[in-house]
Parts: structure tokens; C-alpha cells; sequence
């Protein structure tokens, strides 16, 4: 019944559930973050996440919060861009809330390759962006992020570029605000509040929320834990976290490193709105849980 409810719950809300507080402007411009060396990964959740190893990174400047749908907008309207999601015989990943739940190891129980879906259609067809603006862009391809950042000159931030402006200074932290977890009372990630995917407390996550919403970390940084994933430069390489090698291999797109957790992590499942948290994203295609922020030298 649980199922059943959250299901047509989220599909009447268009998949979002807004966060009862105010919202920072959007369009926050860069932080420079002045690099250093810093205890990268961990050895207290998941074994991608280890060995915990001294990592160094230069200066550099990064997004203070997500790409917005507006921002993408304004690339696409001033170059004509097409995502890959929009050309002919493609669509992306919509997570669509099932009713019954057999087994948590099927991902395919909530996740929908749509035709269709896109960043201007999120939900797919007949869904659109009104009221969405200031929400992170998804169903984005790294070809398409990596397009959007060379249009203003950027790039997409290393793993260790991310992982280090992730802690904000908190070196060796579990979580972008420190050791303690996330509370109810004083929530600081905008990730799924109750049993995964049945459940949702109020307050909780269905769907992405405007830039900005909750605290910043160390490094005045928005979302760095929840909201929607950030794709990276790096190729996923699990035996060798934080030493993959940026790119394409073979002409091909594999699978890239995210970063950061999104809206459906909830204690129960995912778990990975820490900065040690990593997780491979198929480089062929966007989802509705995926986005971007760009970086600078």
C-alpha cells in the first residue's frame, strides 16, 4: 500500500517535493579553492571508497552550485546545442517510483529508459521545466556537460578536485558538514528521508530541488551532498579511486566517476551523499539524478 501511495503521490507532484525553507539566488558564480593536500577517500562505508591516501590538488576555481536548467537554456539557446538525449533514437533515465518492491538489487524496478525524457522534458513527454529553473539541469551525457563547460571556457572538476572543495576544509570527515549524520530537525542535503522506495518522511526528497536551499559548506559550496549526482572528468576505475585517468578510452564513452549523492539516497539504500562516496555512471547516457557543476584553473 506504502508503494502504491508514493507512487501516485510523486507522479501528481511531477516527481518533486519542495524543501520548506528559502532558496540562495541562483546563477552564484565560482569559488576559488586554493588546493592543498588532503586525506582522500574512506574506509568506514564502501570498499570503492578505499584505501584513505594522501592526495594533492593545485588551485582552482568550481561552480558554487549545480548547473541550473536556466544556465543550460542560455548555452543551448546562444549555440544550438542538441543532447545527446535529444537526438534521433535516444531518451535517458527516469526514475519512476514502483509499486511493489521485489528485491532492492534491481535497479530496473524504478529506473525507465524513457524516449523522450530530456532536460526540457525530465519526466518525459508532456513533462516540461515551468517552475524548474532554478533546479539543477539533468538527463545530461558528460559530452554534454563537457560541451556546456568549454562554452564558457571551464572544464569538469578531477574526482579529487571535487572530493577536496566537497569537505570544505573538513579533512578526513565523513560528511560535507562534519562526523555527525543528517537530522530531521536541522537537515543540510536534500536526500530521501525515510525507507527507499517505499517510504518518504515529509520533507523528503521525490524529485530535485532548487540550487541553493540548504546550508553551504566550509568552502561556501551549495549540494555537495544530495540534490541530484555531479558527473566528473574521471573514468570509473574501482581497483584505483582517484587515480583514473580523464577522458574517453577507445573513442568510446565507459562509465564516469559521480560524486555526491542525489535525492533518492536515503540510509537505507545508496547512502552516498559523503565526499568519499563514489559510484560509476553510464558515460553513454543522462538520468534524472545526474548533473553537473563545472571548474576552472
Amino acid at each position: 500500500m506504502l508503494g502504491a501511495w508514493l507512487f501516485d503521490e510523486i507522479l501528481r507532484d511531477d516527481g518533486r517535493l519542495e524543501p520548506p525553507r528559502d532558496c540562495a539566488a541562483p546563477d552564484g558564480g565560482m569559488i576559488r579553492i586554493a588546493g592543498g593536500r588532503f586525506k582522500m577517500g574512506s574506509e568506514d562505508f564502501r570498499a570503492e571508497e578505499a584505501p584513505i591516501r594522501d592526495v594533492s590538488v593545485g588551485p582552482f576555481w568550481i561552480d558554487r552550485h549545480h548547473v541550473t536548467n536556466a544556465q543550460f537554456r542560455r548555452f543551448v539557446d546562444a549555440i544550438g546545442y542538441v543532447t545527446l538525449a535529444e537526438r534521433p533514437g535516444s531518451g535517458s533515465f527516469v526514475f519512476i517510483p514502483p509499486r511493489e518492491i521485489v528485491d532492492l538489487r534491481d535497479l530496473g524496478q524504478w529506473w525507465r529508459f524513457t524516449p523522450g525524457a530530456t532536460w526540457r522534458t525530465p519526466r518525459g513527454p508532456g513533462s516540461d521545466l515551468r517552475g524548474r529553473e532554478a533546479h539543477p539541469v539533468v538527463h545530461v551525457a558528460p559530452e554534454d556537460a563537457e560541451a556546456y563547460a568549454a562554452w564558457l571556457g571551464h572544464r569538469l572538476p578531477s574526482e579529487a578536485e571535487w572530493e577536496f572543495a566537497a569537505r570544505g576544509g573538513l579533512d578526513g570527515a565523513a560528511y560535507v558538514w562534519g562526523d555527525a549524520k543528517d537530522s530531521e530537525e536541522a537537515p543540510r542535503a536534500h536526500v530521501w528521508r525515510g525507507v527507499f522506495p517505499h517510504w518518504n518522511r515529509a520533507g523528503g526528497a521525490a524529485g530535485s530541488a532548487p540550487v541553493g536551499c540548504y546550508p553551504p559548506n566550509g568552502y561556501g559550496l551549495h549540494d555537495m551532498a544530495g540534490n541530484v549526482w555531479h558527473w566528473t572528468s574521471d573514468v570509473w576505475r574501482a581497483e584505483s579511486p582517484g587515480e583514473s585517468a580523464p577522458g574517453r578510452e577507445g573513442g568510446a564513452q565507459p562509465s564516469r566517476v559521480i560524486k555526491g549523492g542525489s535525492f533518492l539516497c536515503a540510509d537505507n539504500f545508496c547512502a552516498r551523499y559523503r565526499p568519499a562516496a563514489r559510484q560509476p555512471g553510464d558515460g553513454r547516457h543522462g538520468a534524472s539524478h545526474i548533473g553537473f557543476r563545472t571548474a576552472r584553473d
